[in-house]
């Protein structure tokens, strides 16, 4: 658990806690229940779990509405369950990332509560307090979540500031007591042992002084990733140095950061600084990247390219806020996404039940739970077997959420040696076990139409990676010794949705 740039070499499990295990029967998972399938994980061959939000919270946005930082919401446990958590991971090697989010609280928190009494309590400036402008909103400003990102409060005649749900008023990250307070809350978690963080939305964290209205498209809108003034100030990346040198305070550890999905390279790129600032700022570029050889190829090269030399990559195929990898490619393109996301350069991140290949779960009319609504589908609760409830919660109990395909478990997978749960630790313990894969640099190969090549070379070795993102056979020589293919057996070239991992040379290969 010592070395510092663990992070580079292993993938990340994203957990939604609500979703992965119950083990009290109120529906709801929770700390203990993840405590009690650490195992799965360990011989999945992930390197660490991020967890998203388990503070104490109304639950009005399912624990990003946070009315205490440094607690855990009885829902899910306690902070002696927390820590029994965090003990079991590290005995397994594991490491915990929190979700730390900044940008705003819960309007019940104790902060706001006072913020919005009077315009001279002392926490007033904590929020983003502001007078009307012609008897409307101070600005054009829109929330993540729909309309406008300002509620009126009749006690003080002045409008509050939230970029998400009206019950989620944004911090004042320019006055220094809310930085100093934020950062106790890191440093309470460090102290306890947690091995880094992921920031929410970290380039919401500063506005525009002048508060000035953005420039709206032609059809009287603005694309928040593209967004002059309510996000993506210069002068958050000086907040962020702040939080590493807090991090940096605990050797080991990592900061991860959250931005705008569709923010142009160069943006993306400035978050890492000068190896100063995030670790990994996400990329989720591949979410909405056309699922195409090309276009693949493009963006994934152009990505490579546009980051500074002390900067690593980072993918994701999977996320708890848009519909589900096997929902979005196609069932028939799982093998060959898991492939991708782990043979790549860079960390990968891997959501929870992407390695069964879960896919979306339809909501009944009336059992919608998300306040944003749609994202519900991907977030239903992880099928550990086929016993009623899937294991998740006990008999009787009442998921949260509906139960998926009763065929797709864990269990069922532990089974059938050709199952993505299987294919998935295979990549996981080749990545583990292949300089080239953890190290090595990233080179886009020749191939015809609808395959995605690419080359992995280390000093020890060098490898190739080939995909088949269509439903007809490649024809096509693949020089080198097969490593593993999602699909058993041998052919000369690519199966309908086949991948494969070649070694060129060394790794074994017929020429080393």
């Amino acid at each position: 658990m010592t070395t510092a740039t663990w992070w580079r070499h292993g993938a990340i499990y994203h957990i939604y806690p609500r979703s992965f295990a119950d083990s009290d029967g109120d529906g709801v998972g929770d700390l203990p229940g993840i405590t009690a399938h650490l195992d799965h994980l360990s011989r999945l061959g992930v390197e660490a779990v991020w967890l998203s939000p388990f503070y104490r919270s109304p639950q009005r946005d399912f624990g990003y509405d946070i009315t205490d930082h440094t607690d855990v919401d009885p829902l899910f446990g306690t902070l002696a369950d927390f820590d029994r958590l965090l003990a079991e991971a590290h005995r397994r090697g594991l490491r915990v990332i929190l979700d730390f989010v900044p940008n705003h609280t819960s309007v019940d928190h104790p902060w706001f509560a006072a913020s919005r009494t009077s315009a001279d309590d002392p926490k007033r400036d904590w929020y983003i307090w502001r007078d009307p402008v012609d008897g409307g909103p101070p600005n054009n400003w829109r929330a993540v979540t729909g309309g406008p990102a300002w509620t009126f409060e009749p006690r003080t005649g002045q409008y509050y500031l939230h970029s998400f749900l009206p019950e989620q008023p944004d911090l004042n990250w320019r006055h220094p007591e809310v930085r100093r307070a934020m950062h106790r809350v890191m440093r309470f978690w460090l102290e306890r042992g947690v091995d880094g963080f992921r920031i929410d939305m970290v380039d919401y964290l500063l506005k525009d002084e002048h508060f000035r209205d953005e420039p709206l498209d032609g059809h009287g809108r603005y694309e928040p990733a593209l967004a002059r003034y309510q996000l993506n100030q210069p002068d958050t990346l000086e907040l962020l140095k702040e939080l590493r040198a807090i991090t940096e305070d605990f050797p080991g550890r990592v900061l991860i950061g959250e931005v705008e999905y569709r923010l142009p390279l160069p943006r993306l790129a400035g978050y890492y600084g000068q190896d100063d600032m995030l670790h990994l700022p996400i990329n989720f570029w591949l979410l909405f990247t056309p699922w195409r050889a090309h276009d693949l190829q493009t963006f994934i090269t152009a990505y490579d390219r546009a980051l500074p030399a002390h900067a690593w990559p980072n993918w994701v195929l999977g996320s708890h806020d848009i519909s589900r990898m096997a929902t979005r490619l196609g069932p028939d393109q799982v093998r060959v996404a898991l492939m991708l996301l782990l043979t790549l350069r860079g960390t990968p991140v891997l959501y929870y039940g992407d390695e069964l290949g879960m896919t979306d779960v339809p909501i009944p009319p009336g059992q919608a739970r998300d306040p944003w609504e749609g994202r519900d589908p991907a977030r239903t609760p992880m099928p550990w077997t086929s016993a009623p409830n899937a294991g998740f919660s006990p008999p009787g109990a009442r998921p949260w959420l509906p139960l998926g395909d009763p065929s797709v478990n864990v269990a069922a997978q532990e089974a059938d040696p050709g199952s993505p749960l299987h294919l998935t630790r295979a990549l996981l313990g080749l990545r583990r076990g292949h300089p080239a894969l953890r190290d090595g640099s990233y080179q886009p190969a020749p191939a015809p139409d609808g395959v995605l090549a690419y080359r992995r070379r280390h000093p020890d070795e060098d490898l190739l990676i080939t995909l088949n993102l269509t439903g007809s056979s490649q024809e096509l020589a693949i020089p080198g010794t097969p490593l593993l293919s999602t699909h058993p057996g041998t052919s000369t070239g690519l199966r309908p949705h086949e991948g494969r991992v070649t070694a060129l040379r060394g790794a074994g290969s017929s020429s080393a």
